[in-house]
């Protein structure tokens, strides 16, 4: 086990174990690996529920809000337009965000609750 965690910054827009830095988070692109294939943490046990996809609504629906009113304040543009902006805007968003959220919230969990993630060994 690493004796200092990786940043918070490298675990989440890395994808990378929140113990050691170097592993791989992630198996797929939202689907959590079992364990570190570096420092051999468990990932089992610590999914995040809904809690990334929560904040990640929060955010892009956000985002999307003020860009829309900014958008048709300042431009006035058809409907079909702002359809054609924010629908692959809103997707994009979503799926990075998600993925984002996740693995920050592993890591955040992990900081705080290390010793959860080494019950296994």
């Amino acid at each position: 086990m690493a004796d200092s965690p990786a940043s918070l910054a490298r675990v989440a827009f890395g994808g990378r174990c929140p113990a050691c830095g170097q592993g791989k988070l992630y198996k797929s692109w939202l689907e959590i690996t079992d364990e570190c294939s570096v420092c051999h943490l468990s990932f089992r046990e610590h999914e995040q529920g809904d809690g990334p996809a929560f904040f990640g609504v929060l955010i892009v629906g956000a985002a999307t809000a003020i860009g829309a009113a900014v958008v048709e304040i300042k431009y006035e543009p058809p409907f079909w337009l702002h359809a054609a902006i924010w629908l692959p805007f809103v997707v994009i968003a979503s799926l990075l965000s998600l993925r984002w959220l996740k693995a920050a919230l592993i890591g955040v969990q992990y900081h705080l609750r290390r010793q959860d993630f080494n019950k296994d060994k």
